[in-house]
């Protein structure tokens, strides 16, 4: 475990699980670092493990009066700058997605690649940019926890679903206080002019996101990847790890190739 500075003061708090490759993983709006226990446990005999509390989550720093997500990629990159990490495959889920992109193409000398997850990472693009808004407005018509886990899970694995729940009550940053998330985003011709590898991972149960969406986004980034996983839901990571973290495998084997292949 460690404290990165983001900003210069601000306590960022990261842990390290693991060797091998590295993978960064950042939450979405109700996690935190051990959000991915079901990945270190899995992973770490492959790969280093990187699980990171945005500001005002977890373990890291909460005491700002507000919480702007343009200061949250700064927070990326400043564990990764701690830990010293490079050739870094950075996961980001949901809102996470967007901090991920934005890191990526601000820190090419750290990370390699980006995956987003069930989101866009706030591309802004006059054809996806609506799309997105038509999901989440059909999203919102249903009970957050309905959003983020199946009913058949709910029903299921309701100790899980408990455990899922009280995550963001470690939590001082909500959803509603995050300002400026997705504001400027970087256009489709930025992200191909930066030469970072994206791939778009995503359920096909995605109550939060369609396929739809995340297929166009595919379809309209040139050189990016997309893994669309079916019977998954928007919180794929919890509910099925089984399937996200050999969608993760790949992604990460699929980065180190390349880098082998064009080092």
């Amino acid at each position: 475990m460690g404290v990165a500075l983001s900003d210069g003061t601000v306590k960022i708090y990261y842990e390290v699980h693991g060797s091998g490759p590295a993978i960064a993983l950042v939450h979405g709006s109700g996690g935190h670092h051990a959000a991915w226990w079901q990945q270190v446990a899995a992973l770490r005999d492959r790969y280093t493990l990187v699980t990171i509390d945005l500001r005002g989550f977890g373990n890291s720093d909460s005491s700002m009066p507000e919480f702007d997500g343009q200061d949250f990629p700064g927070d990326v990159v400043a564990v990764l700058d701690a830990a010293n990490l490079t050739d870094v495959l950075v996961f980001g889920q949901s809102i996470g997605a967007v901090a991920a992109l934005r890191a990526g193409l601000a820190r090419p000398d750290r990370i390699s690649g980006v995956a987003l997850g069930h989101s866009l990472g706030g591309i802004a693009h006059p054809e996806l940019t609506p799309l997105v808004a038509a999901d989440r407005a059909e999203a919102v018509k249903l009970p957050v926890i309905d959003r983020l886990l199946s009913r058949e899970f709910q029903e299921k694995e309701a100790a899980k679903t408990f455990l899922f729940q009280q995550q963001g009550t470690f939590n001082v940053a909500k959803m509603a206080d995050l300002r400026n998330l997705t504001v400027g985003g970087p256009t489709l011709d930025e992200v191909v002019a930066s030469g970072l590898e994206v791939t778009f991972l995503a359920g096909e149960k995605d109550a939060v996101i369609s396929p739809a969406t995340v297929r166009r986004a595919h379809e309209l980034l040139k050189g990016s990847h997309v893994e669309l996983i079916p019977d998954a839901p928007h919180s794929m990571y919890w509910e099925r790890p089984d399937l996200f973290n050999a969608a993760l495998v790949r992604i990460r084997e699929r980065l180190s190739a390349k880098k082998a292949k064009h080092p």
